[in-house]
């Protein structure tokens, strides 16, 4: 597997970006919460579940501080700059994880999906999607990966049930490159880069 080299995180004026430690769960928990509709449609697993407790969320959070510990993945967590609310979530996998190796993938042009580097995903709270904190992650996720990751070929991956999410990635100069399809999914991911 590819091994990236996970900088410590980056900060703006309105949101803070590092790795996801135990002690955010409750923070975490309390975005997942508010954006349960949203991530349902994005996840396309059924989480997290109408009974998804702060207990699951403790575990959900360790057990991706523990792959990022590993180098596996890296769960980066948004947090407002007094760090007393989360704002959201990034995830950056490396390209050959082996959660892809579950997936059918299919380029849409020419492309390999082998040239890609890393896999990005991201949400925000869905009540700060009105006043686009969204692009604004976006904008500083493109300058992040290519200048302190040292990225320079990353997808940008979401559900295509994500509509929303879906524009505002095709906003930018990106455009669709792969299709996912995993077995235990209600629809396909789309890849941009």
């Amino acid at each position: 597997m590819t091994r990236l080299l996970a900088p410590k995180g980056t900060r703006t004026e309105e949101f803070l970006l590092r790795p996801i430690v135990a002690s955010d769960a409750a923070l975490d928990y309390e975005a997942v919460m508010e954006s349960r509709e949203f991530l349902l449609r994005w996840e396309q697993t059924g989480w997290p579940e109408d009974d998804f407790t702060i207990e699951a969320n403790r575990a959900d959070v360790a057990r991706m501080v523990q792959r990022h510990r590993k180098a596996e993945s890296f769960t980066y967590t948004v947090m407002n700059p007094a760090e007393t609310q989360c704002l959201g979530c990034v995830y950056v996998v490396p390209s050959d994880a082996r959660l892809f190796t579950k997936a059918q993938i299919v380029a849409v042009d020419d492309d390999r999906w082998s040239n890609f580097e890393a896999v990005i995903h991201f949400w925000i709270r869905t009540s700060r999607i009105a006043d686009q904190l969204d692009r604004r992650l976006l904008d500083t996720l493109g300058r992040w990966l290519e200048h302190d990751w040292g990225l320079e070929r990353c997808l940008l991956v979401s559900s295509e049930q994500c509509k929303q999410q879906l524009a505002l990635i095709q906003s930018t100069d990106r455009r669709l490159r792969f299709q996912l399809q995993y077995p235990d999914r209600t629809g396909k991911e789309l890849a941009y880069a």
